[in-house]
């Protein structure tokens, strides 16, 4: 098998991969846990059962798989975001950035990790991929939300002040899940902003 031919195979693997995962969080934001399964997924994604099996053996593997790889990607957003943040004057930074984080949690990634770890309480298999997926990309976020606010850690209190901001947003996502609750959201997050400068 020529170099080329392994080439078009990996690309096609890729892609398939980049369909099931993509199909995945469309299933978990539309239909929930329960209407996740690997044949809707497949049917959605436009791939043949074999081939959605090939890459993925179990649906907590392909949804494990699914949310980490849209919660790799959200992040990366959220850095090419951060980046339009550059000319936010200092004293406006602070809100712009919280901001930025609420609304990255408000996002359809927050809707299908929150099915995930509903299901992943009651599903002792499930758990066991779900919880070092949410350690990583709880850290990766945290370190993200530390760069962005230019936050000093080893200054007393600060670390629980942005642990604080994290857990605020992903509560006030959960408050959006069944209701449209972004004009109470954007109040509380302009509070918190001015609390959290006191606190940096």
């Amino acid at each position: 098998m020529g170099t080329e031919t392994r080439q078009r195979q990996a690309d096609r693997s890729r892609e398939t991969r980049r369909k099931l995962m993509a199909a995945t969080v469309e299933c978990l934001v539309e239909l929930g846990w329960s209407g996740t399964t690997t044949t809707v997924v497949a049917e959605r994604a436009g791939v043949s059962r074999g081939a959605q099996l090939h890459h993925f053996r179990t649906r907590g593997e392909l949804v494990a798989a699914a949310v980490e790889h849209l919660g790799a990607e959200s992040v990366q957003v959220l850095k090419e975001r951060a980046a339009g943040l550059d000319g936010v004057a200092a004293g406006e930074r602070i809100r712009a950035v919280v901001e930025l984080i609420a609304d990255f949690y408000a996002s359809d990634l927050f809707t299908a990790a929150l099915e995930l770890w509903v299901a992943a309480r009651t599903d002792p298999e499930l758990k066991t991929v779900v919880v070092p997926l949410e350690v990583r990309l709880g850290r990766e976020t945290h370190r993200l939300a530390v760069e962005l606010l230019g936050a000093d850690e080893a200054k007393p209190g600060v670390r629980e002040a942005v642990q604080i901001t994290l857990d605020l947003v992903r509560g006030l996502a959960l408050a959006n899940q069944l209701t449209d609750d972004r004009k109470r959201r954007a109040r509380i997050v302009r509070h918190w902003a001015t609390m959290l400068e006191d606190a940096l």
